[in-house]
């Protein structure tokens, strides 16, 4: 099936801005389903314990996935909604770091020692707040507990404001082979309204060192819809990231939400770019990437066709995690750090969201979760179908009943029935055992996936998610 917009004049057509409005709802990324919102208090420490047990116990020799957060920050930018602490006390890292050791311990007095990783990643928060000496303390803590197998996916956040050429090299010495850069905007204007300033030329000189040193996927994240960017303005962004050639682009709506998060209250609100205007960036950068040569992966990911991503995507082996889009197959996660989420033996996690109540939970000996889930059949059901959509665009019958053992027919009988309507607006094809995504489908996912979530239709209030666009 093919997926490039910018030479299919059907699906071009079919995109307009009154078609992308009338499906910009609120709704899940889906990098769960369950999705977070749907995690209870009374799931905690001896539960997690419980699900590390039944790893160990069951699936123990499988290679599982590493998120570590690191929260602190040396400047707010205004439109951040992540878990982050401003400081430019640098002398912090280290009673966190120590934590991170604790926990580390904590886990693998569950799970065993030495237990396979196929996939570890730094995200924050700016985990390159941490010192060159602090990092390698880390990757040290780490590798003295899991073992990392030899074909690993390591990648870290980087902010282009605190790292050099120099420090990227070190990250490279240090086992690191992909690199997330966050650019979001290159316009001045559009950067102070943020307040985060980096140049072009910056990001340029970073990104030409990486591709010296041999990482093997560099990634550039954008944001479009936020204060001051035009149509115009966002263009000349798309292009300047066409002449970087990143390996991978991560191209994010804005979603304006003060009343969740603090920072955004700094935002003018009367600078943010009117619906009509964000419909026209996300139009023309989909097709400014893929005149440049990216496949679009879903969602929100593009990546140049010998990417490991897009080489997945055509293979069918796309897999979906709290990170993204992955190529490593369906396996645990093991979160660590202040609100890291995990999910493990059929079970999702998340730890303490802020670092009081993290050192607490460390300095008693247990593990830091607050709230989780442990998903039922019908949660491992729903959460099957969904992933099939996001990853592979098409829902097999055949496929589902066996490994659930149910008649998707009967099962999913009022979900088939909403289907037709997305049938009729272009978005999906029914066949007679199957539910295909099309072309148009796929900038349209999200839409397509939440006809599959029990728990959003039963949901009084959809603000506390994005909008699709």
């Amino acid at each position: 099936m093919s997926t490039d917009l910018a030479s299919d004049p059907g699906v071009r057509a079919l995109l307009t801005q009154d078609f992308l409005r009338r499906f910009d709802t609120p709704g899940p990324r889906y990098t769960s389903y369950p999705t977070a919102d749907r995690f209870v208090e009374t799931f905690g420490p001896e539960e997690a314990v419980s699900a590390l047990e039944r790893r160990r116990d069951g699936d123990g020799a499988a290679p599982l996935s590493l998120y570590v957060h690191i929260p602190f920050c040396e400047q707010l930018c205004y439109y951040c909604a992540c878990n982050k602490i401003i400081t430019k006390h640098h002398e912090r890292a280290t009673a966190y770091l120590d934590a991170l050791e604790a926990e580390l311990a904590l886990v693998v007095a569950s799970l065993g020692a030495g237990a396979p990783v196929s996939q570890l990643h730094l995200g924050g928060g700016s985990p390159t707040f941490l010192s060159d000496a602090e990092l390698a303390r880390l990757m040290a803590a780490i590798g003295a507990m899991f073992r990392l197998t030899p074909d690993s996916e390591v990648s870290i956040e980087v902010d282009p404001r605190t790292v050099t050429p120099q420090r990227l090299a070190h990250l490279r010495g240090l086992g690191f082979n992909r690199l997330s850069f966050g650019v979001q905007d290159f316009d001045p204007d559009v950067q102070k309204a943020v307040h985060r300033t980096q140049s072009f030329e910056m990001v340029r000189e970073l990104m030409l060192s990486a591709r010296t040193l041999g990482y093997a996927s560099i990634n550039a994240d954008l944001i479009y819809g936020l204060p001051e960017q035009t149509p115009a303005s966002f263009a000349r962004t798309v292009q300047q990231i066409g002449e970087l050639r990143p390996d991978r682009i991560a191209l994010y709506a804005y979603a304006h939400l003060p009343e969740r998060f603090k920072p955004q209250r700094r935002i003018d609100v009367a600078a943010l770019p009117p619906p009509a205007e964000r419909m026209a960036m996300l139009g023309d950068a989909i097709a400014g990437f893929l005149a440049r040569g990216y496949a679009y992966i879903g969602m929100d990911h593009f990546a140049l066709p010998e990417d490991s991503l897009a080489i997945a995507k055509r293979a069918g082996r796309l897999h979906r995690n709290f990170q993204g889009y992955s190529t490593q197959p369906d396996c645990d996660l093991v979160g660590l750090g202040v609100s890291a989420i995990g999910r493990v033996a059929g079970a999702y996690y998340q730890n303490a969201k802020t670092l009081p109540e993290y050192y607490e939970s460390i300095a008693a000996g247990r593990l830091p979760v607050v709230r989780g889930h442990a998903l039922d059949a019908d949660d491992e059901l729903r959460r099957d179908a969904i992933m099939a959509l996001m990853c592979q665009g098409r829902l097999e019958f055949d496929a589902i009943e066996r490994m659930h053992g149910v008649d998707v027919a009967r099962c999913f009988a009022s979900e088939l029935v909403a289907l037709r309507g997305l049938a009729d607006s272009g978005l999906v094809e029914l066949e007679e055992r199957a539910v295909q995504v099309t072309t148009a489908g796929w900038f349209l996912i999200r839409v397509v996936a939440m006809v599959f979530d029990k728990h959003l239709r039963a949901a009084s209030d959809r603000r506390r998610f994005s909008k699709v666009f």
